[in-house]
């Protein structure tokens, strides 16, 4: 997957094909409302995908939601089109856990 960093336009239209996920900065972010347990196995079945593709999110478990955030290190914390299917996998992992959009 590409990890040339991305122009505005193409963000906003990559964005605009997730939703859910929002731009802060040069990071795209996400929250689902699940249970602790629950998203202890989210980040794990995330974990593993993440590990097979090489590119991972930042993660942040809380009693009651799970956050992503995500941004490619390696292309100086800039957006690529790495991180946009990275987000798609985590929203396919995520409905897999019946995870819940979440307002945090």
């Amino acid at each position: 997957m590409g990890k040339d960093p991305l122009s505005d336009e193409e963000i906003a239209a990559r964005l605009a094909k997730l939703p859910g996920w929002t731009r802060e900065g040069d990071t795209i972010t996400r929250t689902f409302g699940i249970r602790y347990h629950g998203g202890v196995a989210l980040i794990v079945n995330v974990a593993d995908v993440e590990r097979l593709i090489g590119h991972h999110a930042d993660i942040d478990l809380r009693w009651g939601h799970v956050r992503f955030g995500i941004t490619t290190h390696d292309a100086g914390n800039r957006l690529t089109a790495a991180d946009f299917d990275l987000a798609a996998r985590i929203d396919r992992i995520a409905a897999a856990h019946e995870a819940q959009p979440h307002n945090a």
